[in-house]
């Protein structure tokens, strides 16, 4: 079946115009994805769902800001809740203890994320397993929408997450 297409864009200009009913699509459409990547930087489901919570709230209070020069409105929905989660690892000093490794300190993570490093690395997986590691760790789906998704059998798509996650480990070595 289909996606259908949602427009983020008119959804967050609805939101700039006051029009309540905009957030709460948004929110219908992408708070478990949202709550998917908090929980995997948090790994504390309350926390992630304050997170969620707080980023809708912004979302709401900055969705006059949102510039579409500057990428996606869903992108900038993701953007702001990991900045959410990783500024509470920040404000708590908590570790990160990621499947992938990275370093602990939130800095380094960023730096990494934002050096190209990681981008590169996801560039040498083969392109299906980049897209079920992406759609895990960004989009927050589990393995089981995943192999829905791609119509790919569930311990397929577990093990091509599994490898691809020693593969990111050993190229960000």
């Amino acid at each position: 079946m289909p996606e259908t297409l949602f427009d983020y864009e008119a959804h967050l200009a609805a939101c700039a115009r006051g029009e309540r009913s905009a957030l709460h699509h948004l929110y219908v459409q992408e708070s478990p994805r949202l709550l998917g990547v908090a929980k995997r930087l948090v790994r504390d489901t309350a926390l992630a769902e304050d997170i969620v919570h707080d980023a809708f709230i912004k979302i709401w209070h900055g969705a006059a800001g949102f510039d579409p020069a500057r990428g996606s409105a869903r992108g900038w929905m993701f953007s702001l809740t990991r900045h959410l989660a990783l500024n509470f690892l920040r404000d708590h000093r908590r570790e990160i203890q990621s499947d992938i490794d990275l370093p602990d300190d939130t800095e380094t993570v960023d730096t990494a994320v934002h050096s190209g490093r990681i981008h590169h690395c996801l560039e040498q997986l083969e392109p299906a397993r980049r897209t079920c590691l992406l759609h895990a760790y960004v989009d927050g789906y589990s393995h089981a929408e995943i192999s829905h998704k791609l119509n790919t059998p569930l311990g397929t798509v577990k093990a091509w997450i599994k490898r691809s996650l020693t593969a990111l480990r050993e190229c960000m070595g």
